[in-house]
């Protein structure tokens, strides 16, 4: 059975239809990246997994659960499934290692000590565990977004959704969190990623899925969808990105 099933989703903000019936499996363990133009409704897309929109019509299931728009269901899904965004969302004024714990407790009502048992493994899993008292300040910005790994990863999801997550980074910050990502897939986590970065896609990723106007335009590995685009659309978005 597929970890996550999307089928026939529909999403419109008012007028526009921003996902035009979008069908996509996710096997565990896969790592899927999701790419395509500004708009084309990637984002919207990994926002309707993890429950933050509400679909119009279709459905999404997640680990064999249906995704029902009701409070009750929309928590348990986000326990399934972590989201990591492209600005890090950290509390300001609560240190990495607090900010790591701060869900645990408050979602899962996990005690503090294993709250920050867990804080702590996930921070030295994402190479920050030296920095568990520094506040988000003190941190450059891929170690910021490594902290936001870490949160989404104390939660232990079944799946982890990624939008952009280097894209707010200058470009030197970008390969840390990469590596952070790329240790994730190799260990078996299944990923979800909205992603700019091409040759990470291709070197990384099971499926690469291109999104073209609200549709899955094209799908396949990554050899084949780079290698030999079958769409014009396609060849003219990997054109552009060179």
């Amino acid at each position: 059975m597929s970890l996550i099933e999307i089928t026939d989703v529909r999403k419109s903000f008012g007028a526009n239809e921003v996902l035009k019936g979008i069908d996509l499996n996710v096997e565990p363990g896969e790592v899927i990246a999701i790419i395509g133009k500004s708009g084309s409704g990637k984002s919207t897309l990994l926002r309707c997994i993890n429950g933050l929109e509400t679909i119009n019509s279709g459905s999404i299931q997640v680990a064999g659960a249906q995704l029902a728009p009701d409070e009750l269901h929309l928590k348990a899904l986000r326990l399934k499934v972590g989201m990591i965004f492209q600005s890090f969302n950290l509390f300001p004024h609560k240190t990495a290692g607090q900010n790591v714990m701060l869900s645990q407790m408050v979602v899962k009502k996990t005690p503090k000590p294993e709250a920050e048992a867990m804080a702590r493994k996930m921070l030295e899993r994402v190479g920050l565990a030296h920095k568990f008292d520094a506040y988000p300040d003190e941190l450059s910005g891929g170690q910021q977004q490594r902290v936001a790994i870490a949160r989404a990863l104390a939660m232990q999801p079944m799946a982890l959704l990624c939008d952009e997550v280097t894209s707010a980074l200058d470009p030197e910050l970008v390969q840390e969190v990469l590596a952070v990502v790329k240790e994730l897939a190799a260990e078996g986590m299944t990923l979800l990623m909205v992603t700019h970065e091409m040759r990470f896609a291709r070197d990384v990723c099971s499926r690469v899925v291109f999104m073209h106007m609200g549709r899955v335009h094209e799908i396949g590995p990554p050899a084949e969808v780079f290698g030999a685009p079958k769409t014009p659309e396609l060849r003219q978005f990997l054109g552009a990105q060179h």
